[in-house]
């Protein structure tokens, strides 16, 4: 094919005109998100300096490490270093990598293992960045810094949400990094500003061929120019085009990995949310091939993430995926999935209240049918998604999980995007809105309330504390090559507890250590000069059911003391007799 060069000078003049409408579309568009975002930054601040100020106030209180699952998770960060067996494989393969990974080091500190500190500061910079996500996501969806100030108090304010954020747990690291990848998909750069580019590129590309067409045939065509040539005059627009989702890809695809490394729920929100990102890009305008392949970019990272997860725990545990054997069903809620959504339902309920619940819900809806339905905000549909972090809960809860209100904290930051939502699209009565989510803020949430329910939760296990410390002192100082076989899967949070007493994880025997496990449960006496059991909780450990089994398997050893469930042996003839 030959282009007349009067076609191409005819393109050629008008394109400067074109791509200057271009940009001055784009900057009226741009306009009002950028001046709704100019309250992110101080969002984030404030959402930051008031966790350190909530965490400071539990600290006092004595509860950073009341939840077993917090001193859990410092154990199992503190183990890849400090072990008998040493190494990548004590990461595990239940609880998702991330969190220990990024721990593994400074737990390494006594003061920060003992006390959680480093934990704790990682869970706080966590709640900023989510609760600066939030503000992005509705934000980007309303261009209402009102909306998304509205949306940022919604969940930095819930007690809950600030006690976990107070913890070592896990929940704020799933949401920072979940809420940041859904903030980057919904984002004009990463889904609306890459196919709105596209668009005008082809718009003005027509526009200009349309022109051509008009004039009539040229008085001199000139020379024929080559193909070769008329592309290397289009060059720098298709690569500025082509170019455009590159780096946010990228950024978009690792963040949705980390999540997926950090908690389950993460895996659903994902999926959902590229699904949903496809289709937005589909529904303003960009060739369903074509959209499926950018953001098959992006998903390529959790992809991969996910497969190597799966090779890891076929390594190290046998299976490609642990969902069970760690639990003992006994919720009502066991193979009635009904009953699992109520349950969720009346958790989000009481993490909050009925009128923050009902505003939520209400923009949730209204985010739904503008997704579905409007082309210009098809992306609402990707801040939906993250309603999907409710599937691992109900899974869970059908199977028969214990009932833990832990699981429905998460869900605290989709009933912020529908309230910040509901404030944002309310346009003609967007302070009303406001005034009223403020004021259902101000009556249905206290920040530090001791009595919210995860701070209740969380101190289930706190009176059975000073009984398992009487057990410890039964065993008196650590001693040079003194073993203590316990299961870490039920006294994890028991081991860390004996930190303060100067027990490190390699003076424990437990299941990480592999073959000595395995070896030492066919006949401990040689290995353990103590054996500690969990009797009661759950139906009791697995040492527990093993001497139930085989009454043999203490044979050499005497109980000592016993407290809070906990049982302590002692070898008859041995080490320290």
């Amino acid at each position: 094919m030959i282009i007349p060069a009067a076609a191409l000078r005819d393109r050629s003049e008008h394109w400067p005109f074109d791509r200057l409408r271009a940009i001055l579309s784009a900057v009226e568009g741009w306009r009002g998100q950028l001046s709704a975002r100019r309250v992110l930054v101080p969002v984030t601040l404030a959402a930051a300096g008031g966790g350190v100020l909530a965490a400071v106030h539990y600290h006092r209180l004595g509860l950073t490490l009341s939840h077993y699952d917090a001193r859990g998770h410092l154990v199992v960060a503190r183990r890849i270093f400090d072990n008998i067996t040493p190494g990548w494989q004590q990461i595990g393969a239940v609880w998702l990598p991330l969190p220990h990974l990024l721990n593994a080091l400074p737990v390494q500190i006594d003061l920060f293992y003992r006390t959680g500190a480093s934990a704790v500061a990682l869970s706080i910079l966590s709640f900023a960045v989510a609760t600066g996500a939030i503000a992005w996501i509705v934000s980007a969806l309303t261009e209402s810094r009102l909306a998304a100030v509205a949306a940022a108090a919604v969940f930095a304010a819930n007690p809950n949400v600030l006690y976990l954020q107070s913890t070592p747990m896990t929940e704020p690291l799933l949401l920072a990094l979940t809420l940041l990848g859904v903030a980057l998909l919904v984002d004009q750069a990463a889904l609306k500003g890459c196919a709105t580019s596209t668009n005008v590129y082809e718009a003005n590309r027509t526009s200009s061929d349309s022109r051509a067409r008009s004039a009539g045939p040229p008085a001199s065509a000139g020379p024929p120019i080559d193909p070769a040539t008329a592309r290397h005059a289009e060059a720098p627009e298709e690569r500025r085009r082509q170019a455009c989702p590159s780096d946010r890809t990228r950024v978009a695809g690792w963040v949705l990995a980390l999540a997926c490394l950090t908690r389950y729920e993460a895996w659903p929100v994902t999926v959902a949310a590229l699904v949903f990102a496809v289709w937005a890009c589909w529904r303003r305008g960009e060739a369903p091939e074509s959209a499926v392949r950018r953001i098959g970019r992006i998903a390529l990272y959790p992809a991969l993430a996910l497969i190597a997860f799966a090779i890891f725990s076929r390594i190290v545990v046998g299976r490609w995926f642990v969902s069970g054997d760690f639990f003992v069903p006994e919720n009502k809620a066991l193979g009635d999935p009904w009953l699992a959504v109520k349950e969720i339902a009346w958790g989000v309920r009481m993490l909050s209240g009925p009128l923050l619940v009902a505003i939520g819900l209400a923009g949730l809806v209204a985010l739904t049918v503008i997704g579905a339905f409007s082309r210009a905000r098809a992306s609402a549909l990707v801040a939906v998604s993250v309603v999907a972090m409710a599937a691992i809960p109900w899974a869970a809860f059908v199977k028969g999980h214990p009932y833990r209100i832990r699981y429905m904290v998460p869900l605290v930051a989709v009933e912020a995007i529908g309230a910040g939502a509901m404030v944002g699209l309310s346009r003609r009565a967007r302070v009303a809105v406001a005034i009223a989510v403020f004021a259902a803020v101000a009556y249905e949430l206290r920040p530090l309330d001791p009595a919210a329910p995860m701070v209740v939760e969380a101190q289930w296990d706190r009176p059975n504390v000073p009984l398992r410390a009487q057990v410890t002192a039964c065993i008196g100082p650590p001693q040079r090559g003194m073993k203590i076989m316990a299961s870490m899967g039920s006294l994890g949070h028991h081991m860390q507890e004996m930190s303060r007493a100067g027990f490190a994880i390699r003076d424990f025997l437990h299941e990480g250590n592999g073959d000595l496990w395995l070896t030492a449960i066919e006949g401990p006496y040689p290995f353990a000069q103590w054996i500690l059991i969990e009797e009661k909780a759950q139906g009791g450990d697995v040492l527990a059911k093993i001497a139930r089994e085989r009454p043999h398997f203490l044979a050499g050893y005497r109980r000592v003391c016993e407290g809070a469930g906990l049982a302590l042996y002692k070898r008859r003839v041995g080490i320290g007799e």
